[in-house]
């Protein structure tokens, strides 16, 4: 007989994936509760992202379909919560945690991010944790990589490779319950001024020195930085570091020209071309709107 915070769970996470949003089951540690199929195996099967195709791949095993939510749920009966793998598209969701224990205050800096670099925080789905802070989900163009308590005290983000525990959830800090109100709301589109703010830190490559004639930071030189910024990439971070170059192209007015040697670089570190070149599309499309 299924335990009532099982059912809940699993309920809430069908509802979830029915709005386009993969979802996995978590244990009550907010972990993947499906144990990985490699833990008795050699070390060089951890590196196994479902290959294998069997469940128990952490966040790679997030999806959208039923049948595979509930397969998921029946091998993990102690599952009590489950999360929403962020960066994935459509949507490219991006989890906003902010954080009020520690000292710390998300919700007051947030606010005050806002107010300094002049966007507006949209109504968006809201998710109320048992520290008192709150979850807002915002969608992004493009991959956004995963921070914690870069752009203020309080505030993480919960980006590509990373999940958000689902309204509906109970761990061993309580429930994560949709705030009030929040229901009725649609995913709601981040500011660009925010996702500026989110982009990865400067590449060491990209600080070129300043000679003594010529521009400091010459069309040749920024062009090869960003294509070994995103050579440089590993594991979770490929998509958010090939977004971020390709962000900073186009502001240099280098991205269309640029763009092929980008999708190129993405592709050697194990981007599907498909995958690269819609990745920089997205910036091109970020970066041709207008502010907001």
């Amino acid at each position: 007989m299924a335990r009532p915070d099982h059912t809940r769970a699993l309920h809430a996470a069908l509802l979830t994936a029915a709005r386009g949003l993969p979802v996995i089951p978590l244990s009550r540690t907010k972990l993947p509760a499906v144990r990985s199929p490699h833990r008795d195996e050699p070390r060089s099967a951890a590196m196994c992202r479902g290959e294998c195709g069997r469940p128990g791949h952490g966040v790679h095993d997030a999806t959208t379909d039923p049948a595979r939510i509930r397969a998921l749920f029946a091998v993990a009966p102690w599952a009590t919560g489950y999360g929403v793998a962020c960066g994935r598209g459509p949507h490219h969701l991006i989890g906003l945690d902010l954080d009020v224990k520690h000292g710390a205050d998300g919700i007051g800096a947030l606010r005050a991010l806002a107010e300094t670099h002049r966007f507006a925080v949209p109504g968006t789905v809201t998710v109320l944790t048992p520290s008192g802070g709150r979850h807002l989900w915002l969608s992004a163009p493009g991959p956004v990589p995963n921070s914690a308590g870069r752009l203020a005290p309080g505030i993480d983000i919960r980006g590509e490779g990373g999940y958000v525990v689902g309204p509906g959830s109970r761990t061993v800090a309580g429930r994560y319950l949709l705030a009030p109100g929040a229901a009725g709301h649609p995913l709601a589109a981040a500011p660009a001024a925010l996702l500026r703010l989110a982009a990865p830190p400067p590449s060491p490559y990209d600080r070129q020195p300043k000679h003594a004639a010529g521009p400091r930071h010459p069309a040749e030189k920024r062009a090869a930085a960003l294509v070994r910024f995103v050579l440089d990439s590993h594991e979770g971070e490929r998509n958010g570091r090939l977004f971020w170059a390709a962000c900073r192209a186009y502001d240099a007015g280098l991205g269309d020209a640029l763009a092929p040697a980008l999708v190129t670089a993405a592709v050697h570190t194990g981007l599907s071309e498909r995958e690269a070149a819609a990745t920089v599309a997205s910036a091109g499309r970020l970066r041709a709107a207008p502010h907001r």
